[in-house]
Protein backbone atom coordinates (compact mmCIF):
# COMPACT_ATOMS: atom_id res chain seq x y z
CA UNK A 1 0.00 0.00 0.00
CA UNK A 2 2.85 2.37 0.78
CA UNK A 3 4.22 1.92 -2.76
CA UNK A 4 0.81 2.64 -4.26
CA UNK A 5 0.42 5.72 -2.07
CA UNK A 6 3.88 6.91 -3.07
CA UNK A 7 3.14 6.40 -6.76
CA UNK A 8 -0.14 8.30 -6.52
CA UNK A 9 1.58 11.16 -4.71
CA UNK A 10 4.23 11.28 -7.42
CA UNK A 11 1.55 11.39 -10.16
CA UNK A 12 -0.10 14.34 -8.42
CA UNK A 13 3.02 16.14 -7.25
CA UNK A 14 5.02 16.16 -10.46
CA UNK A 15 2.48 18.58 -11.97
CA UNK A 16 3.58 21.14 -9.38
CA UNK A 17 7.17 21.21 -10.61
CA UNK A 18 6.64 20.32 -14.30
CA UNK A 19 6.31 23.99 -15.36
CA UNK A 20 9.71 24.75 -13.81
CA UNK A 21 11.24 21.71 -15.55
CA UNK A 22 9.70 22.87 -18.83
CA UNK A 23 11.08 26.37 -18.25
CA UNK A 24 14.59 24.91 -17.83
CA UNK A 25 14.17 23.07 -21.17
CA UNK A 26 13.07 26.37 -22.69
CA UNK A 27 16.10 28.25 -21.36
CA UNK A 28 18.51 25.57 -22.55
CA UNK A 29 16.94 24.99 -25.97
CA UNK A 30 18.00 26.83 -29.09
CA UNK A 31 15.16 29.06 -30.23
CA UNK A 32 13.68 28.26 -33.67
CA UNK A 33 15.09 30.33 -36.52
CA UNK A 34 12.31 32.07 -38.47
CA UNK A 35 12.49 33.71 -41.86
CA UNK A 36 11.35 37.25 -41.15
CA UNK A 37 12.49 38.62 -44.52
CA UNK A 38 9.58 37.11 -46.46
CA UNK A 39 6.83 39.70 -46.92
CA UNK A 40 4.32 37.69 -48.97
CA UNK A 41 0.62 38.10 -48.26
CA UNK A 42 -1.18 34.75 -48.18
CA UNK A 43 -4.85 34.06 -48.89
CA UNK A 44 -6.90 33.59 -45.71
CA UNK A 45 -10.40 32.49 -44.87
CA UNK A 46 -11.40 33.93 -41.50
CA UNK A 47 -14.12 31.75 -39.98
CA UNK A 48 -16.27 33.34 -37.26
CA UNK A 49 -18.78 31.04 -35.57
CA UNK A 50 -21.78 32.10 -33.53
CA UNK A 51 -24.41 29.97 -31.81
CA UNK A 52 -27.79 31.47 -30.85
CA UNK A 53 -26.27 34.89 -30.02
CA UNK A 54 -25.41 37.56 -32.60
CA UNK A 55 -25.01 40.76 -30.57
CA UNK A 56 -21.20 40.55 -30.57
CA UNK A 57 -20.85 39.81 -34.30
CA UNK A 58 -20.77 43.42 -35.57
CA UNK A 59 -17.83 44.23 -33.29
CA UNK A 60 -15.74 41.20 -34.27
CA UNK A 61 -16.45 41.71 -37.99
CA UNK A 62 -15.54 45.40 -37.75
CA UNK A 63 -12.24 44.49 -36.07
CA UNK A 64 -11.51 41.99 -38.86
CA UNK A 65 -12.33 44.53 -41.57
CA UNK A 66 -9.78 46.83 -39.90
CA UNK A 67 -6.94 44.30 -40.26
CA UNK A 68 -3.72 45.63 -41.76
CA UNK A 69 -4.04 43.05 -44.54
CA UNK A 70 -5.76 42.75 -47.91
CA UNK A 71 -6.00 39.13 -49.04
CA UNK A 72 -8.78 37.55 -46.96
CA UNK A 73 -12.51 36.89 -46.76
CA UNK A 74 -14.61 36.63 -43.60
CA UNK A 75 -17.11 33.78 -43.28
CA UNK A 76 -19.65 34.31 -40.50
CA UNK A 77 -21.53 31.12 -39.63
CA UNK A 78 -24.62 32.14 -37.64
CA UNK A 79 -25.84 28.79 -36.34
CA UNK A 80 -29.39 28.78 -34.92
CA UNK A 81 -29.36 32.59 -35.01
CA UNK A 82 -31.78 35.32 -36.01
CA UNK A 83 -29.82 37.24 -38.67
CA UNK A 84 -32.56 39.66 -39.68
CA UNK A 85 -30.72 42.57 -38.07
CA UNK A 86 -27.24 41.61 -39.33
CA UNK A 87 -26.03 43.73 -42.23
CA UNK A 88 -22.38 43.87 -43.31
CA UNK A 89 -21.65 46.38 -46.05
CA UNK A 90 -18.46 44.79 -47.30
CA UNK A 91 -17.68 42.34 -50.09
CA UNK A 92 -15.18 40.74 -47.72
CA UNK A 93 -17.96 39.39 -45.47
CA UNK A 94 -19.92 36.24 -46.33
CA UNK A 95 -22.85 35.72 -43.94
CA UNK A 96 -23.99 32.09 -43.70
CA UNK A 97 -27.07 30.84 -41.89
CA UNK A 98 -27.43 27.01 -41.97
CA UNK A 99 -30.98 25.83 -42.59
CA UNK A 100 -30.68 23.25 -39.80
CA UNK A 101 -28.90 23.74 -36.50
CA UNK A 102 -25.33 22.42 -36.61
CA UNK A 103 -24.65 22.69 -32.86
CA UNK A 104 -20.93 22.07 -33.17
CA UNK A 105 -17.74 24.00 -33.86
CA UNK A 106 -16.31 21.68 -36.48
CA UNK A 107 -19.66 21.41 -38.24
CA UNK A 108 -19.75 25.20 -38.49
CA UNK A 109 -16.16 25.30 -39.72
CA UNK A 110 -16.81 22.75 -42.46
CA UNK A 111 -20.05 24.49 -43.38
CA UNK A 112 -17.95 27.59 -44.02
CA UNK A 113 -15.34 25.59 -45.94
CA UNK A 114 -18.05 24.16 -48.19
CA UNK A 115 -19.12 27.73 -48.99
CA UNK A 116 -15.65 29.17 -49.68
CA UNK A 117 -15.73 31.70 -52.51
CA UNK A 118 -12.25 30.62 -53.57
CA UNK A 119 -9.66 28.02 -52.59
CA UNK A 120 -8.06 29.77 -49.60
CA UNK A 121 -4.59 28.52 -48.70
CA UNK A 122 -5.05 29.18 -44.99
CA UNK A 123 -7.93 29.45 -42.58
CA UNK A 124 -8.05 31.04 -39.16
CA UNK A 125 -10.73 30.54 -36.51
CA UNK A 126 -12.12 33.43 -34.50
CA UNK A 127 -14.83 33.29 -31.82
CA UNK A 128 -17.86 35.57 -31.99
CA UNK A 129 -16.76 37.33 -28.79
CA UNK A 130 -13.21 38.00 -30.01
CA UNK A 131 -11.66 41.15 -31.44
CA UNK A 132 -8.60 40.94 -33.66
CA UNK A 133 -5.52 43.14 -33.38
CA UNK A 134 -4.86 44.93 -36.71
CA UNK A 135 -1.56 43.06 -37.22
CA UNK A 136 -3.03 39.60 -36.42
CA UNK A 137 -2.70 38.09 -39.92
CA UNK A 138 0.72 39.66 -40.52
CA UNK A 139 2.05 38.04 -37.35
CA UNK A 140 0.53 34.68 -38.32
CA UNK A 141 2.16 35.02 -41.74
CA UNK A 142 5.63 35.04 -40.19
CA UNK A 143 5.21 31.43 -39.08
CA UNK A 144 3.47 30.16 -42.21
CA UNK A 145 6.19 31.73 -44.34
CA UNK A 146 8.75 29.98 -42.12
CA UNK A 147 7.22 26.60 -43.04
CA UNK A 148 4.79 25.85 -40.21
CA UNK A 149 1.33 24.50 -41.06
CA UNK A 150 -0.41 25.30 -37.78
CA UNK A 151 -0.13 28.43 -35.62
CA UNK A 152 -1.65 29.47 -32.29
CA UNK A 153 -1.83 33.13 -31.39
CA UNK A 154 -2.48 34.82 -28.03
CA UNK A 155 -5.93 35.43 -26.55
CA UNK A 156 -5.61 38.54 -24.40
CA UNK A 157 -8.39 39.73 -22.12
CA UNK A 158 -10.67 42.38 -23.57
CA UNK A 159 -12.52 42.81 -20.27
CA UNK A 160 -11.20 42.97 -16.71
CA UNK A 161 -14.47 44.26 -15.29
CA UNK A 162 -14.85 41.74 -12.45
CA UNK A 163 -12.68 39.66 -10.16
CA UNK A 164 -13.69 36.53 -12.08
CA UNK A 165 -12.59 38.09 -15.37
CA UNK A 166 -9.22 39.06 -13.86
CA UNK A 167 -8.62 35.57 -12.49
CA UNK A 168 -9.69 34.03 -15.79
CA UNK A 169 -7.15 36.29 -17.50
CA UNK A 170 -4.44 35.24 -15.00
CA UNK A 171 -5.13 31.60 -15.85
CA UNK A 172 -4.83 32.37 -19.56
CA UNK A 173 -1.51 34.16 -19.02
CA UNK A 174 -0.18 31.08 -17.23
CA UNK A 175 -1.23 28.77 -20.07
CA UNK A 176 -0.01 31.11 -22.81
CA UNK A 177 3.38 31.28 -21.14
CA UNK A 178 3.95 27.58 -20.38
CA UNK A 179 1.72 25.83 -22.94
CA UNK A 180 2.55 28.37 -25.63
CA UNK A 181 5.81 30.26 -25.48
CA UNK A 182 7.82 27.92 -23.23
CA UNK A 183 6.54 24.65 -24.72
CA UNK A 184 7.09 25.78 -28.31
CA UNK A 185 10.56 27.17 -27.66
CA UNK A 186 11.49 24.00 -25.77
CA UNK A 187 11.10 22.12 -29.05
CA UNK A 188 7.48 21.02 -28.79
CA UNK A 189 4.17 22.55 -29.90
CA UNK A 190 1.88 25.19 -28.51
CA UNK A 191 -1.46 23.82 -27.32
CA UNK A 192 -4.52 25.05 -29.20
CA UNK A 193 -6.88 27.46 -27.46
CA UNK A 194 -10.07 27.14 -29.53
CA UNK A 195 -9.70 30.47 -31.35
CA UNK A 196 -6.93 32.79 -32.49
CA UNK A 197 -5.44 29.83 -34.33
CA UNK A 198 -4.67 29.21 -38.01
CA UNK A 199 -3.90 26.25 -40.27
CA UNK A 200 -3.36 25.39 -43.86
CA UNK A 201 -6.81 24.58 -45.17
CA UNK A 202 -5.62 21.17 -46.36
CA UNK A 203 -4.24 20.23 -42.94
CA UNK A 204 -7.46 21.18 -41.18
CA UNK A 205 -9.50 19.10 -43.64
CA UNK A 206 -7.12 16.14 -43.31
CA UNK A 207 -7.27 16.20 -39.50
CA UNK A 208 -11.00 16.66 -38.93
CA UNK A 209 -12.70 16.03 -42.27
CA UNK A 210 -13.62 12.45 -41.38
CA UNK A 211 -14.44 13.12 -37.71
CA UNK A 212 -17.64 14.58 -36.28
CA UNK A 213 -16.44 15.99 -32.97
CA UNK A 214 -19.50 16.70 -30.83
CA UNK A 215 -19.60 19.01 -27.84
CA UNK A 216 -16.58 21.00 -26.72
CA UNK A 217 -13.02 19.88 -27.33
CA UNK A 218 -12.51 19.96 -31.09
CA UNK A 219 -9.21 21.76 -30.45
CA UNK A 220 -8.03 18.83 -28.30
CA UNK A 221 -8.70 16.37 -31.12
CA UNK A 222 -7.17 18.71 -33.69
CA UNK A 223 -3.91 19.28 -31.79
CA UNK A 224 -3.48 15.54 -31.19
CA UNK A 225 -3.98 14.89 -34.91
CA UNK A 226 -1.44 17.56 -35.89
CA UNK A 227 1.31 16.60 -33.44
CA UNK A 228 0.63 12.91 -34.07
CA UNK A 229 1.54 13.57 -37.72
CA UNK A 230 4.97 14.77 -36.61
CA UNK A 231 4.15 18.45 -37.16
CA UNK A 232 4.68 21.31 -34.73
CA UNK A 233 2.15 23.96 -33.78
CA UNK A 234 3.92 27.32 -33.71
CA UNK A 235 3.24 29.93 -31.05
CA UNK A 236 2.85 33.47 -32.41
CA UNK A 237 3.03 35.65 -29.31
CA UNK A 238 2.39 38.86 -31.28
CA UNK A 239 -0.68 37.51 -33.12
CA UNK A 240 -3.30 38.80 -30.70
CA UNK A 241 -7.04 38.39 -30.45
CA UNK A 242 -8.91 39.95 -27.56
CA UNK A 243 -11.11 37.39 -25.85
CA UNK A 244 -14.04 37.90 -23.48
CA UNK A 245 -13.28 36.54 -20.03
CA UNK A 246 -15.91 35.05 -17.75
CA UNK A 247 -17.33 37.77 -15.54
CA UNK A 248 -20.22 35.99 -13.75
CA UNK A 249 -20.20 33.01 -11.40
CA UNK A 250 -22.84 31.02 -13.33
CA UNK A 251 -21.01 31.74 -16.59
CA UNK A 252 -17.79 30.45 -15.02
CA UNK A 253 -19.40 27.25 -13.69
CA UNK A 254 -21.03 26.39 -17.02
CA UNK A 255 -17.88 27.07 -19.01
CA UNK A 256 -15.55 25.19 -16.67
CA UNK A 257 -17.95 22.24 -16.48
CA UNK A 258 -17.57 21.81 -20.24
CA UNK A 259 -13.79 22.24 -20.09
CA UNK A 260 -13.40 19.70 -17.28
CA UNK A 261 -15.64 17.27 -19.14
CA UNK A 262 -13.42 17.77 -22.20
CA UNK A 263 -10.24 17.02 -20.25
CA UNK A 264 -11.62 13.73 -18.90
CA UNK A 265 -12.81 12.86 -22.41
CA UNK A 266 -9.50 13.47 -24.17
CA UNK A 267 -6.64 13.34 -21.63
CA UNK A 268 -5.79 9.78 -22.74
CA UNK A 269 -4.37 11.30 -25.93
CA UNK A 270 -1.37 12.14 -23.74
CA UNK A 271 -0.42 8.48 -23.24
CA UNK A 272 -0.42 7.68 -26.95
CA UNK A 273 1.52 10.87 -27.68
CA UNK A 274 4.20 10.02 -25.11
CA UNK A 275 4.56 6.52 -26.53
CA UNK A 276 4.85 7.98 -30.04
CA UNK A 277 7.50 10.37 -28.81
CA UNK A 278 9.52 7.54 -27.25
CA UNK A 279 9.14 5.33 -30.32
CA UNK A 280 10.06 8.12 -32.75
CA UNK A 281 12.66 9.83 -30.52
CA UNK A 282 10.52 12.93 -31.00
CA UNK A 283 10.83 15.64 -28.34
CA UNK A 284 7.80 17.44 -29.77
CA UNK A 285 5.47 14.49 -29.25
CA UNK A 286 6.93 13.44 -25.87
CA UNK A 287 6.68 16.87 -24.22
CA UNK A 288 3.30 17.54 -25.78
CA UNK A 289 1.98 14.24 -24.42
CA UNK A 290 3.18 15.12 -20.93
CA UNK A 291 1.26 18.40 -21.10
CA UNK A 292 -1.92 16.67 -22.32
CA UNK A 293 -1.92 14.45 -19.21
CA UNK A 294 -1.98 17.44 -16.87
CA UNK A 295 -5.42 17.94 -15.27
CA UNK A 296 -6.95 21.41 -14.82
CA UNK A 297 -4.90 23.45 -12.36
CA UNK A 298 -7.41 23.47 -9.52
CA UNK A 299 -7.67 19.65 -9.49
CA UNK A 300 -4.02 18.89 -8.81
CA UNK A 301 -3.71 21.90 -6.51
CA UNK A 302 -6.60 20.71 -4.34
CA UNK A 303 -5.21 17.17 -4.33
CA UNK A 304 -1.75 18.50 -3.42
CA UNK A 305 -3.12 20.45 -0.45
CA UNK A 306 -5.00 17.33 0.73
CA UNK A 307 -1.76 15.32 0.50
CA UNK A 308 0.08 18.03 2.44
CA UNK A 309 -2.50 17.97 5.26
CA UNK A 310 -2.62 14.16 5.47
CA UNK A 311 1.15 13.65 5.43
CA UNK A 312 1.63 16.39 8.04
CA UNK A 313 0.15 13.94 10.58
CA UNK A 314 1.97 10.77 9.53
CA UNK A 315 5.11 11.79 7.64
CA UNK A 316 6.28 15.36 8.35
CA UNK A 317 9.27 15.08 5.99
CA UNK A 318 6.97 14.10 3.14
CA UNK A 319 4.73 17.02 4.05
CA UNK A 320 7.79 19.29 3.75
CA UNK A 321 8.33 17.99 0.20
CA UNK A 322 4.69 18.80 -0.60
CA UNK A 323 5.13 22.29 0.82
CA UNK A 324 8.22 22.86 -1.33
CA UNK A 325 6.32 21.57 -4.37
CA UNK A 326 3.43 23.97 -3.74
CA UNK A 327 5.87 26.83 -3.29
CA UNK A 328 7.54 25.87 -6.57
CA UNK A 329 4.17 26.01 -8.32
CA UNK A 330 3.37 29.43 -6.84
CA UNK A 331 6.81 30.63 -7.93
CA UNK A 332 6.22 29.24 -11.42
CA UNK A 333 2.84 30.98 -11.62
CA UNK A 334 4.44 34.26 -10.58
CA UNK A 335 7.18 33.71 -13.16
CA UNK A 336 4.53 33.47 -15.89
CA UNK A 337 2.85 36.69 -14.76
CA UNK A 338 6.14 38.57 -14.45
CA UNK A 339 7.29 37.46 -17.91
CA UNK A 340 4.03 38.64 -19.48
CA UNK A 341 2.34 42.02 -19.84
CA UNK A 342 0.14 41.56 -16.78
CA UNK A 343 -2.34 44.26 -15.79
CA UNK A 344 -2.17 45.51 -12.20
CA UNK A 345 -5.86 44.59 -11.72
CA UNK A 346 -4.95 40.95 -12.29
CA UNK A 347 -2.35 41.01 -9.50
CA UNK A 348 -4.92 42.55 -7.14
CA UNK A 349 -7.44 39.83 -7.96
CA UNK A 350 -5.14 36.97 -6.91
CA UNK A 351 -6.31 37.14 -3.29
CA UNK A 352 -9.64 35.75 -4.54
CA UNK A 353 -8.13 32.56 -5.97
CA UNK A 354 -9.77 30.37 -3.24
CA UNK A 355 -13.24 31.58 -4.29
CA UNK A 356 -12.32 30.99 -7.95
CA UNK A 357 -11.18 27.45 -7.14
CA UNK A 358 -14.35 26.76 -5.13
CA UNK A 359 -16.49 27.60 -8.16
CA UNK A 360 -14.38 25.24 -10.25
CA UNK A 361 -14.96 22.47 -7.70
CA UNK A 362 -18.68 23.07 -8.25
CA UNK A 363 -17.97 22.83 -11.97
CA UNK A 364 -16.27 19.47 -11.42
CA UNK A 365 -19.47 18.01 -9.96
CA UNK A 366 -21.43 19.34 -12.93
CA UNK A 367 -18.94 18.10 -15.52
CA UNK A 368 -20.78 14.83 -16.24
CA UNK A 369 -23.75 16.77 -17.61
CA UNK A 370 -21.78 19.72 -18.99
CA UNK A 371 -22.93 19.52 -22.59
CA UNK A 372 -26.60 19.33 -21.58
CA UNK A 373 -26.26 22.50 -19.46
CA UNK A 374 -25.22 24.65 -22.43
CA UNK A 375 -23.39 24.25 -25.70
CA UNK A 376 -22.04 27.79 -25.72
CA UNK A 377 -20.83 30.33 -23.19
CA UNK A 378 -23.29 33.16 -22.65
CA UNK A 379 -21.71 36.59 -23.14
CA UNK A 380 -22.42 39.51 -20.85
CA UNK A 381 -19.62 41.98 -21.58
CA UNK A 382 -20.52 45.19 -23.39
CA UNK A 383 -18.66 45.21 -26.70
CA UNK A 384 -15.90 47.71 -27.37
CA UNK A 385 -15.48 49.19 -30.80
CA UNK A 386 -12.73 48.57 -33.32
CA UNK A 387 -11.25 52.00 -32.59
CA UNK A 388 -10.42 50.79 -29.07
CA UNK A 389 -8.38 47.81 -30.34
CA UNK A 390 -4.75 48.90 -30.23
Amino acid sequence: MSYIAGFLQFIIGYHLVFPIILFVFYRLSRKPALTFAVAKENDYAIIVTAYEETHSLPAVVNSLLALDYRNYLIYVVADKCDISNLHFNSEKVVLLRPEEALSGNTRSHFYAISHFKRAHTYLTIIDSDNLAHPSYLKEIDVYFNAGFKAVQGVREAKNLDTTYACLDAARDIYYHFYDGKVLFNAGSSATLAGSGMAFTTELYKECLGSRDVSGAGFDKVLQAEIVGRGLRIAFAEKAIVFDEKTSHADQLVNQRSRWINTWFKYFSFGFSMIFKGIRNFDRNQFLFGAVLLRPPLFIFLVLSVICLVLTAWFAPMVALVWLIGLMAFVGGFGLALRNSDTNEQIYKSLVNIPKFMFLQIISLFNAHRANSRSVATKHYHVEITKSEVK
